[in-house]
């Protein structure tokens, strides 16, 4: 499989390593706490993303399209759907419990077969199961599904929707599921799914004669199916590890949507394996592609290794809709279905951030997790529960009704998992990161020129080294600390109130991936000195960890099932 299409499996993967920030709600934090400048109105050319936040939400609307041929309705709710469900064991805990509703609606557009086999529905989501034929298929192609929603009969569109497919080698097909955090309000609701366009695209690769040792902005002419040009810079990253920071220009004679590019590391013709934590998607100051890539420097040495932009180029595209009519019924699953009213602080004696809820259902358990200040990170980055002995562990979603307090861990459920209202439910949370915004120290940066300089400062008891540089007319500032308890800064800002000047982060670290080195770049600057502050910084303290019991209810909850 080649990489896109890997890169993009991954996006739409519970277990991703790809990871996303949600750059608008991270503006409006700021923009709550009153540290967005008031001049300001694009957060683009203001603000990214909280440098040090495990998000798995995708900004990027991408999906490989997958499925199988329409079989007898047994034959297509027991079929083996294979690696398309992994990291979803809920699903297949409950097509093994037979608590699938069939559902056997197909239809064809230009020689293409969507077909829609199995619903799994339920109090926490909406999960269907299709299959999509397309003939032929060469390598290096792949189909997209694309912009599949649910409509109730009031025309409401669901929330939280994506979908994830996988071409089937052995049955030469696509197998893929759409899930939505849309359930009946009612036992049994109509509802309509609607495809937007089906779209086949084929990986293209172009040279890059990318020098890796120069620290410069380095410029490639592109000039290929809308690409214009590419400008790639070269970070440091620790010892062992160099970021890529890239950002790729369209002509106008493609529609503004992502093309999935990425540089691309080739040793002995074979492709090197990049290292997680990379962000593909953030549009730049002028609507540029940027992605930032991690490699290990091991794995690419100087002068035997050879890069290339890998791209995802439409040939064809079904742009016609296509709409199936559905009855959607949660009736098997209610009950296996629990659901418990918490109000339960997430730590002992501080009731800022409540558990609020836990909905069990034969696929999956979701536990609600509410802070009292709109925008305020959870502190734990790591999330468990322990079922009567069994250990679970969870993902951190946001809301997808943008509700900035609300976060949801949910936690697939296995197949062996017997779960009653009296068995006995712990919530755990562990590797605890905290935020300090009460420095407001500044750290004065003088003789600015080309040549890099440092100088070490104490943050919260912690060294922290600022590296500042110019290249060309832009300022770099670079800060780090060899204390892996110091979790970072978050972005910088040079001087205060309205005449203030926001640097724009380069990296795009994460909470918890032990990574404390940041870099923004103030463009244009002019001057030799300046005085620089921060918005806040983190601490990462990996052994602390909160534990909750959530069942047996205790006095002050409810339950209902």
């Amino acid at each position: 499989m080649n990489n896109v299409e890997k890169a993009l499996k991954r996006k739409l993967n519970d277990d991703s390593e790809l990871a996303y920030p949600n750059f608008d709600e991270m503006w409006n934090r700021m923009e709550q706490a009153g540290h967005t400048a008031p001049t300001l109105t694009d957060a683009s050319d203001s603000f990214t993303p909280h440098r040090h936040r495990n998000w798995r939400k995708i900004a990027i609307a991408a999906s490989l399209s997958a499925l199988l041929v329409a079989v007898p309705v047994y034959a297509a709710i027991h079929y083996n759907w294979g690696n398309l469900l992994h990291g979803r064991s809920g699903i297949e805990t409950a097509l093994a419990q037979d608590l699938g509703q069939p559902l056997e609606q197909s239809v064809t557009k230009d020689g293409v077969k969507l077909t829609l086999h199995t619903a799994i529905v339920d109090e926490n989501r909406t999960v269907i199961l299709y299959s999509l034929e397309i003939g032929k298929r060469a390598d290096n192609e792949f189909w997209n599904v694309k912009g599949v929603s649910l409509k109730n009969a009031a025309g409401k569109s669901s929330a939280g929707e994506y979908n994830f497919q996988q071409w089937d080698p052995k049955n030469q097909r696509y197998n893929g599921y759409f899930e939505s955090d849309w359930t009946p309000q009612q036992e049994t609701e109509n509802v309509r799914l609607n495809v937007d366009h089906i779209e086949l695209t084929s990986i293209q690769e172009l040279e890059l004669p990318l020098d890796v040792t120069s620290p410069q902005m380095q410029t490639f002419k592109l000039d290929r199916n809308g690409l214009q040009d590419m400008k790639v810079q070269v970070f440091q990253q620790g010892k062992d590890k160099l970021m890529l920071s890239s950002a790729i220009t369209f002509d106008t004679s493609i529609p503004k949507r992502w093309d999935n590019p990425q540089i691309v590391a080739y040793q002995g013709g074979k492709p090197v394996m990049s290292q997680p934590g990379g962000t593909f998607g953030k549009p730049g100051d002028n609507g540029e592609y940027t992605a930032q890539q991690y490699f290990s420097k091991a794995d690419i040495p100087e002068g035997q290794t050879a890069f290339k932009l890998q791209y995802a180029q439409t040939k064809k595209s079904i742009h016609e809709p296509i709409k199936f009519d559905l009855q959607l019924s949660k009736k098997k699953m209610e009950s296996g279905t629990i659901k418990s009213v918490l109000n339960t602080p997430l730590e002992k004696d501080n009731r800022n951030v409540l558990l609020k809820q836990m909905i069990v259902t034969p696929t999956q358990i979701r536990v609600t997790i509410r802070s009292k200040e709109k925008f305020a990170m959870i502190p734990y980055q790591k999330y468990f529960l322990s079922v009567n002995g069994t250990t679970l562990e969870g993902n951190r979603w946001s809301s997808p009704n943008q509700e900035h307090d609300l976060y949801t861990i949910r936690f697939e459920r296995p197949a062996h998992l017997v779960i009653t209202k009296d068995t006995p439910i712990t919530f755990t949370g562990k590797y605890k990161v905290t935020t300090h915004s009460d420095d407001k120290t500044p750290r004065r940066l003088t003789d600015i020129s080309d040549q890099k300089q440092t100088l070490t400062t104490q943050i919260g008891g912690y060294p922290v080294k600022w590296t500042y540089y110019k290249q060309g007319a832009d300022l770099f500032v670079e800060t780090e600390s060899e204390d892996a308890r110091f979790g970072g800064i978050n972005q910088t800002h040079i001087g205060l109130d309205k005449e203030r000047i926001i640097g724009k982060p380069i990296t795009a670290n994460f909470a918890g991936d032990g990574n404390n080195k940041a870099v923004d770049v103030y463009k244009n600057f002019k001057g030799k000195e300046a005085s620089i502050y921060m918005f806040y910084y983190t601490t990462d303290d990996p052994e602390a960890e909160t534990t909750v019991p959530l069942q047996p209810l205790t006095s002050n909850s409810k339950a209902s099932k």
